[in-house]
């Protein structure tokens, strides 16, 4: 079969993108615009983007190889990372949006008041997000090596050049577009081979033991050794751990308001239930023309070829073409969505070079051509672990993580920035201690490799717990400002509250500039003489120091020590 064809999809699908990234390019103006494109964009596009962001190599490649590997078990993957937006919905959209954040550090600082906890909540935001690069580099080197037979360095260097090409001249707002654009061309992808697959299985009988796929294995759930763990700690991960991928909390901090992110939210639940109908249907009509993949280790390749199991010539060639498309435009909006969350943080956090808003966007230019660097390395060097499985490892450890952070933060006034530390340590050491075995590959046995194989079921209750035994230990510490900033996660937009002055360009524009400390602030005055001789106060961090990230004018934001001792 000629691979031309396929190749022209790849290519146009490329400059399509980088197109439609370049009209991005003329709205992009501020540094708002580059982070959460200034949080003005409508439900209906920002689903489209959310969901282009969310369907990554794992949802295109991975679901219908390990649907046709290991039979209904699988189905737990689709059905997760589906629910897992329903409890980002009801939980976390709406405050997340009205914080006022534009990454999960900010957040982090708001809610805890800690400096030490952002810096925390950074350096997993980068962990989280390289781990989830590496299965999109991954696809891309098998979908150019199944096309064309090319080393898998080609497709993961090419999907590397156009990601850059994406987000370095326009950040947030280019990548909107594009991600927007990418889901409707991978529901078409998937969709048009389908109906032709379908017809043309109808007159042919398989033979349901082929290779190393046997039927009982495959239709009966909860098979083989320790499957009962193994499942619900799948169940765990995927339920969980979508609330903790920044690729897809940042997208939230895009939305209006409150009201449009729940919207938001919602019409991401119906595009997502549609999509993940059409891997299952691939992975079992591969179970009846193409198991023998399993044994020969390419059972991620076999939506890419089962057009040319069913058909020859100019059919398959096309159907081959348009589903190397939508793989690639997969890895293309996954990868540009967790290359501008983890470089933006990497810019904000990690890195700083000078003040102000043209060094702010070279700084984040930077970021991102070295977060793409290391991904690429890192995946060079990683063991061939299936595409799918390895992000169910990232979810595992975003559950772990910014999970019990953001659920506890929002619901619970109780926990601390020691608490929450804590719970990340323990939550995110388990779950990475996992990551690093099983990439790898680093071979365990027993109930130990059990829990290294899917840690969730261990690690997010431990996460949990700590974080809670921990604030509780340390009640005296608790946030100062917490009664203030639990109104301003909960309270809607239009009623007018006073909310705090928290905002994050003061973090990003004040941060290298000095600090002086003040002296305690008075329960009856609450702001002594010297910071209201400089227009400041002390809200913001555990030191007593003025929070460059909260306005100096904002002298009512401090609470009574009796009422922040209650808290």
């Amino acid at each position: 079969m000629s691979n031309a064809a396929s190749i022209v999809a790849v290519v146009l699908v490329s400059i399509a993108s980088l197109a439609v990234g370049a009209f991005g390019l003329r709205l992009s103006r501020t540094m708002s615009d580059f982070y959460v494109a200034s949080r003005g964009v409508g439900p209906v596009l920002n689903a489209s983007a959310i969901s282009g962001e969310y369907l990554s190599a794992a949802s295109f490649l991975g679901v219908a190889g390990l649907i046709l590997a290991r039979g209904v078990d699988m189905l737990w993957l689709p059905i997760g990372w589906t629910a897992g937006y329903l409890l980002l919905l009801v939980f976390v959209a709406a405050p997340l949006r009205r914080s006022g954040a534009y990454t999960l550090p900010d957040f982090a600082q708001l809610r805890l008041e800690s400096v030490v906890a952002r810096r925390a909540s950074s350096l997993l935001v980068v962990a989280i997000g390289l781990l989830y690069l590496i299965p999109q580099f991954q696809g891309a080197g098998l979908t150019l090596r199944t096309l064309t037979g090319a080393p898998s360095w080609v497709g993961q260097l090419a999907v590397a050049v156009v990601v850059c090409l994406n987000v370095l001249p326009g950040g947030m707002r280019s990548v909107t577009l594009v991600q927007a654009f990418h889901y409707w061309l991978k529901l078409l992808a998937l969709l048009t081979p389908l109906f032709f697959l379908l017809g043309a299985l109808g007159g042919r009988s398989g033979d349901p033991d082929v290779g190393a796929v046997f039927v009982a294995d495959w239709v009966e759930p909860l098979r083989g050794d320790h499957a009962l763990y193994l499942t619900y700690s799948l169940v765990l991960a995927t339920f969980f751990g979508t609330m903790g991928l920044p690729h897809v909390v940042v997208r939230f901090y895009t939305n209006r308001d409150g009201r449009a992110a729940r919207r938001a939210t919602l019409a991401v639940l119906v595009l997502l239930s549609g999509f993940y109908l059409l891997p299952v249907l691939y992975g079992v009509i591969g179970r009846y023309v193409a198991s023998d993949l399993v044994a020969a280790g390419r059972a991620d390749s076999v939506v890419l070829e089962l057009p040319s199991r069913l058909f020859d010539g100019p059919v398959a060639e096309g159907l081959t073409a348009l589903l190397a498309a939508g793989a690639f435009a997969a890895f293309l909006s996954t990868s540009t969505g967790l290359v501008v969350s983890v470089a933006g943080v990497v810019s904000q956090d990690l890195v700083r070079w000078g003040a102000g808003h043209r060094q702010g966007i070279r700084t984040f230019r930077l970021s991102t051509v070295a977060v793409v660097a290391v991904s690429l390395l890192l995946t060079i060097v990683s063991a061939g672990v299936p595409v799918a499985h390895a992000v169910e490892l990232t979810f595992a450890v975003a559950a772990s993580t910014f999970c019990p952070m953001l659920l506890l933060g929002i619901w619970w006034r109780g926990l601390t920035a020691r608490g929450a530390i804590a719970g990340m340590v323990v939550g995110g050491g388990l779950s990475m201690g996992a990551v690093v075995s099983t990439t790898f590959g680093i071979a365990t046995g027993g109930w130990f490799g059990v829990v290294m194989t899917q840690p969730a079921a261990v690690s997010v209750p431990l996460s949990f717990a700590t974080m809670v035994l921990v604030s509780v230990a340390t009640r005296a510490s608790a946030p100062e400002h917490v009664a203030r900033t639990m109104v301003r996660l909960h309270a809607p937009e239009h009623i007018d509250l006073n909310r705090g002055s928290f905002h994050p360009e003061r973090w990003y524009r004040r941060a290298s500039a000095p600090v002086s400390p003040v002296s305690p602030v008075s329960p009856v005055t609450h702001v002594n003489q010297s910071s209201a001789a400089n227009g400041a106060t002390t809200e913001g961090t555990d030191s007593g120091t003025q929070h460059t990230a909260y306005d100096s004018g904002d002298t009512t934001a401090r609470r009574s020590q009796p009422t922040a001792r209650r808290d």
